[in-house]
């Protein structure tokens, strides 16, 4: 079989007053996301990861911060770009292995509805995805409360 491994990542800084989206989740927080989209950093790392894996560039390539185009552009349309991409390469997700690295919100009462609503997206099972939610210990910005980031794995077979 023709296995395909990619890898993402992404972090941002938190602002108050800013919406918090994570796997196209609004969670409520008094901090949110300072990006030129929506921010999420699940969505991020995974865009990146799909396309990695199959050899096609990033998300900054396709969706270029630059481009107004994309200005507050909710993210599960640059998630559904890079698996139409992943598909038309003839490959189909195995699974996806994610880390959610923020001091806070907790996102355990999250996990569930994150999964399905990504699993929805890129039409695969839910027990494909794998998320984690993890600190950084009170570590650097992330620690003090002030960016999370996200770091994704996903493996891809040929169809």
């Amino acid at each position: 079989m023709d296995f395909r491994v990619g890898i993402g990542y992404d972090i941002h800084r938190l602002e108050e007053g800013r919406k918090l989206i994570i796997g196209g989740v609004h969670i409520p927080f008094e901090k949110g996301w300072i990006a030129h989209s929506d921010g999420d950093i699940f969505f991020h790392a995974l865009t990146d990861a799909l396309l990695g894996a199959v050899g096609y560039g990033d998300i900054g390539e396709l969706f270029p911060d630059t481009d107004k185009n994309w200005e507050n552009a909710d993210s599960s349309i640059f998630l559904k770009e890079s698996i139409k991409i992943v598909r038309e390469h003839g490959y189909n997700i195995q699974n996806i292995d994610a880390v959610i690295i923020m001091e806070k919100p907790k996102l355990k009462i999250y996990k569930e509805k994150i999964i399905k609503n990504t699993a929805e997206i890129l039409n695969i099972e839910e027990s494909k995805i794998f998320l984690k939610g993890k600190t950084n210990e009170k570590i650097g910005e992330i620690g003090k409360g002030n960016a999370g980031a996200s770091q994704v794995v996903v493996l891809l077979s040929k169809n």
